[in-house]
């Protein structure tokens, strides 16, 4: 194939109309019929390459049907056979099925079942390179019958069951064929081999390619330049590839760019073989005319024009075949296709360079980066990958760089993860062989999904940061002030702290450490973090400032949990769940070492920190990932009498609650039962509280006698009070301080709702009585699981459970602090769950506990929600603010839900909750929906009259200042919920049968009710309106259900008044239109009252209910 050198080509962008990828079946003017061999169409791409490269092909895009197929309206392409030229000689003979086959009917070997070939390959009976043989020998004897045979496989492969005769092959060209082809296809069934679902559909796929390729390759000496298989081959894969028939247009798509990639194989072994000859023909001809062999130079001379002959000829089969099949098909409607041809031309770029890496070929896949289906531009920049990869072919992809760089940044951010994923992998490719094409602010697009919550694409973006930032230089690292080396990585994490620094997001360094700690390993070096930390910087080097390092903490803490756990960060998990014995042991073994050397290391660092709480926090974290044995297998025992020291004295000094949380989780794994050193550090623990609990009882006593002297607490008593009170309630939950009968001095203050104790230390006295209930709890369990419970014990912690319960309730009423209120709630749901009737099912023993909330209780819990959960966001509130409120409120909203998820509360309490599912989805719908959810497998129809219940109460609130408005904003609201209640029971609708019916009767019911209409009695009831939201509903019931329901409405309302046909009585028309779903809207006959009321007959009473009864069981309705 020529080179078009000098012509600059246009990568132009895709043209309007790629949005819309063509329609298949498309008239070419090329395709009338072929007059001219491929040496004539080598020609033409010469000629015409200036027209040809401008911008894509714009095809028509008028669809042909099947039928029209049939009846011969458009065209399919033939392959017509050019006479012969007298001065045709050799390999330059037209191409073509030759004219005049003669009927070779004698000795030929007819095949039992032209679909032999198929069925061979999709049972898979022998190996594909034995089938090929026995076909090749075949073909040498029999060609004709041989290549029937060929056609036949790709005419069933396609799923057709058309066969094609000897007689069809010998009189009728390759577009009748196929017409005839398309007639006998299967109109009925969408499916065929290539895309069908199944192992043996998978594998007949996989065995479809191989033997198309694996027969090129058979045939590659000799057959394929006979003129007269390829020449069939390609004229039919040709013909079917732009055919109307989805089936016939996929599998002869495939075949022919598979045939392609086989084709290039070809090229490739016949190149090999003509550099050999021409090297072996100038060494032959360079020798004295004394040595040389004329024969041998001749032989290689002939050799030689065989080679160039056999290359010219699959160069112009390349070329026929793209211009035929690949043009007019990288843009089918099919996304298939469209990723077949995608997959290939990377394919054919990769091996045969030389020929296709070229920029009038690299356009397509250009173009195509643009696709709608995310397959299909995942393919595309899978097959630039290798181009992209390889050094020697960067030169060639200069300008398509410049072109696309800026689509292919823009894909890391792709909606499909894959496709993002492998968008950031090219861009690496990029950045390490055009590195100077890449600006700054294409980077920062990559560094940004670092903290992507899609593990994959975060990894990838950390791949880049270290191809960007970490790359190994001849850096002098420097050393300490004492004279220390500093280690190699020393720079880098100075670089990633600063990173970190710059990406302003401070709170996210679990996700940055999560994408670079597979791929880097500074981020296991501790040694360096604290050697940066521990060690004075040397006289040339630059000292860290706070925020620097109060960042390289938080990196170094997160990468410690991350090595100890192997646990990617909440919301970052790995897609499979089972941790591989690999993983297992990696984390084991980076445990150890991290073990090793914070042990040693952890003590100083507590020191040097010990004044700042924001770092102590994170480092008091650290012992938390221990391996806790090697304190002793390590001789280590002063190390952690040391680290005790440190907690105690840090429980002493400080009041933040980060940091005494922290301490007090980190004491509680010290002291986990079954270690070595679990004496040595229950002593201390016990020594740590023991010095708290005084310090409260001071305070306490101080501060009450103080009030009983009628004496205003100062400041620092105030202090004192509030400290110890907050250090008692953290401590308290993680450890049991009930041994210290703190009970009754704490429930005192929270009893007493005028406590002259400030709120927060009333806050940290309930969570304290809370946790105080808990532990109480989980003694008796223990004391019962060694079948020592006592009865006493019991009513001991049920009169402690009741007394704390009325206080919390009194609290939430009556207490002026919001503070205390919300922790009132929050203990009052938590208790309930923990004391529900799960205790009986563990511990019969204790379930006298049980609590049941009643009624009052439950409009307690309910009003709080109402009143501080569901609040319209205000004005000017800045962001951090706002995140901080509605992370409180989700809290307080699941808290309440998970009252009904475990059954602890009726689903009708979550009515007022689901009615706010659509002004509120964006805060709590993920909630709502999972309580919805589990509601759903609780009890099917009572989750249904639920959000009934929830409907009615809306449309009641519309209706409060008069009759309700059906062109409301709010009533389009309620459609608006109706319509996603409706969504959320799915498309079984045989298995939410009962329960949409009862929602519909329950839904007429409302709707009649609501007593006389006092303007005219013969008008609509004033809730009649309700029913044209029952009709977001109708179609989830059943055909014979939807009859049930119209009788039951027509028995409670009916519609033959003079006013019936107003417009207040249009959602009635309406909701029966829905029911009787297009039939003949008859009007049933009228009473005088338009709506049916109770009779006062008890007779006629009890007959109508038994008749609602039969149609609608009563335990349907029952909340």
């Amino acid at each position: 194939m020529h080179r078009r050198g000098g012509k600059r080509i246009r990568m132009d962008e895709p043209p309007p109309d790629y949005e819309s990828p063509m329609t298949p079946a498309v008239e070419h003017d090329s395709y009338g019929g072929y007059t001219s061999n491929y040496q004539d169409y080598n020609e033409q791409a010469n000629s015409s390459s200036d027209g040809m490269f401008e911008s894509p092909p714009t095809p028509g895009l008028r669809r042909v049907t099947r039928s029209k197929a049939r009846g011969g309206s458009h065209p399919q392409p033939v392959y017509v056979a050019p006479s012969a030229s007298p001065t045709s000689s050799g390999r330059g003979r037209p191409r073509g099925r030759p004219p005049g086959r003669k009927n070779h009917s004698e000795g030929i070997h007819h095949l039992e079942d032209d679909a032999s070939l198929y069925l061979t390959i999709k049972n898979c009976k022998a190996s594909l390179a034995s089938i090929v043989d026995d076909w090749i020998e075949n073909y040498k004897l029999h060609r004709e019958q041989a290549l029937i045979c060929l056609m036949q496989f790709f005419i069933n492969a396609a799923g057709c069951k058309g066969r094609i005769t000897q007689q069809m092959q010998s009189n009728m060209e390759h577009a009748a064929i196929i017409r005839r082809m398309t007639e006998e296809f299967d109109e009925e069934s969408g499916e065929y081999p290539l895309i069908m679902a199944g192992q043996s559909w998978k594998k007949f796929r996989q065995n479809f390619c191989e033997f198309v390729q694996t027969l090129v390759k058979q045939c590659q000496y000799s057959i394929i330049y006979d003129q007269f298989l390829m020449d069939n081959v390609i004229s039919l894969l040709t013909g079917l590839s732009d055919s109307q028939v989805r089936a016939f247009r996929h599998t002869a798509t495939l075949g022919a760019m598979k045939l392609m990639t086989a084709l290039v194989d070809v090229a490739l072994t016949v190149s090999v073989n003509l550099d050999n000859t021409q090297r072996q023909y100038e060494a032959e001809r360079q020798k004295t005319r004394e040595k040389r062999a004329s024969d041998r130079l001749e032989s290689l001379l002939g050799k030689r024009q065989e080679l160039e002959e056999n290359m010219d000829e699959i160069k112009n089969m390349l070329t026929y075949m793209f211009k035929s099949v690949f043009v007019h098909r990288y843009r089918d409607t099919l996304p298939e296709i469209r990723a077949i041809a995608m997959t290939e031309i990377g394919v054919w770029m990769h091996k045969f360079h030389a020929n296709f890496l070229d920029d009038s070929y690299l356009k397509y896949i250009g173009w195509t980066l643009h696709d709608k289906v995310g397959e299909v531009r995942l393919r595309c920049l899978q097959a630039l990958q290798p181009l992209y990869a390889s050094e020697e072919l960067k030169g060639k992809l200069e300008l398509f760089t410049n072109k696309f760089k800026d689509r292919i940044v823009a894909m890391t951010l792709d909606k499909e993860y894959d496709v993002a994923v492998q968008a950031v992998k090219l861009v690496i490719s990029i950045l390490k062989h055009h590195n100077e094409i890449l600006t700054d602010k294409d980077c920062e697009h990559v560094y940004e999904l670092v903290y992507s919550s899609h593990r994959a694409v975060a990894q990838a973006a950390g791949e880049f940061l270290n191809e960007r930032l970490f790359q190994p230089g001849d850096i002098d690292v420097g050393k300490t002030k004492r004279g220390k080396r500093r280690l190699p990585n020393t720079p880098f994490i100075r670089d990633l702290v600063q990173f970190f620094i710059e990406s302003e997001l401070h709170e996210h360094a679990a996700y940055l450490v999560d994408s670079l700690i597979e791929s880097n390993t500074m981020m296991k070096d501790w040694e360096c973090m604290t050697d940066l930390l521990l060690e004075e910087p040397g006289p040339m080097e630059e000292p860290l400032d706070n925020r620097q390092e109060t960042s390289l903490i938080e990196i170094m803490v997160c990468c410690v949990r991350q090595a100890a756990t192997g646990e990617a960060p909440v919301g970052r998990g790995p897609t499979r769940k089972v941790t591989s014995l690999r993983e297992i042991k990696q984390a084991g073994e980076d445990k150890q070492k991290l073990t090793e050397h914070f042990i040693v290391t952890l003590p100083p660092l507590l020191d040097k920190y010990s004044a700042d709480s924001e770092k102590l926090a994170n480092l008091l974290s650290i012992p938390q990932y221990f391996e806790l044995d090697l304190y002793t297998s390590g001789r280590q025992e002063g190390s952690l009498q040391s680290l005790l020291s440190k907690l105690k004295h840090i429980a002493e000094v400080h009041h933040e609650p980060e940091v005494l949380e922290t301490c007090a989780k980190t004491l509680e794994i010290l002291c986990s039962e079954g270690h070595s050193l679990y004496t040595r550090c229950d002593v201390a623990r016990s020594t740590t509280i023991d010095m708290i609990v005084a310090s409260y009882k001071d305070a306490i006593d101080d501060w009450r006698n103080l009030l009983l002297g009628e004496e205003t607490p100062n400041a620092d008593e105030i202090f004192n009070v509030v400290s110890s009170l907050k250090k008692v309630s953290l401590f308290y939950a993680s450890h049991n301080l009930n041994q210290w009968n703190l009970w009754g001095t704490l429930f005192q203050d929270v009893k007493e709702i005028d406590s002259s104790l400030p709120a927060e230390a009333i806050k940290y006295s309930l969570s304290s009585c809370f946790y105080c209930l808990l532990w109480g709890l989980r003694t008796l369990q223990l004391t019962q699981e060694n079948g020592g419970v006592t009865g006493a014990g019991i009513q001991e912690l049920r009169q402690s459970l009741n007394e704390f319960i009325e206080a919390a309730q009194e609290l939430i009423r009556s207490s002026p602090h919001i503070s205390i209120r919300e922790e009132s709630y929050v203990c009052l749901c938590d208790l309930l769950v923990v004391f529900s009737d799960q205790l009986y099912r563990t511990a019969q023993p204790l379930s006298e506990l049980i609590c049941e909330p009643d009624r009052n209780l439950q409009l307690l819990l309910n009003e709080f929600v109402q009143t501080y959960v569901f609040v319209p966001q205000q004005e000017g509130e800045n962001d951090e603010h706002h995140i901080e409120g509605l992370h409180k409120r989700r809290n307080f909203l699941a808290a309440y839900c998970k009252l009904i998820v475990y059954n602890i509360m009726p689903t009708k309490a979550g009515a007022e909750v689901f009615k706010h599912y659509v002004k509120y989805y964006n805060e709590y719908g993920d909630i709502i929906k999972a309580t919805l959810s589990k509601a759903r497998e609780i009890n099917k129809v009572n989750c249904a009259l639920t959000m009934c219940l929830s409907l009615n109460m809306m449309f009641q609130a519309l209706g409060s200042g008069g009759r309700v408005t059906r062109q409301h904003e709010d009533f389009f609201g309620l459609k608006e919920l109706a319509k996603r209640f409706a969504l959320s029971f799915g498309l079984d609708a045989l298995k939410n049968r009962e329960a949409i019916t009862a929602l519909h009767r329950a839904g007429i019911l409302f709707a009649v009710s609501g007593g006389e209409n006092h303007e005219d009695p013969t008008g609509p009831p004033p809730n009649l309106p309700f029913l044209e939201i029952l009709t977001e509903f109708t179609n989830k019931l059943l055909k014979p259900d939807k009859k049930v329901v119209l009788t039951f409405l027509d028995r409670r309302v009916t519609t033959g008044m003079p006013s019936s046909r107003g417009e207040d009585w249009q959602p009635l028309l309406m909701y029966r239109n829905s029911l009787v779903h297009g039939e003949t809207d008859q009007v049933p006959t009228t009473s005088k009252r338009a709506y049916g009321r109770k009779r006062k007959d008890p007779d006629h009473d009890d007959d109508h209910e038994d008749d609602d009864h039969e149609e609608f069981p009563s335990s349907l309705y029952m909340l």
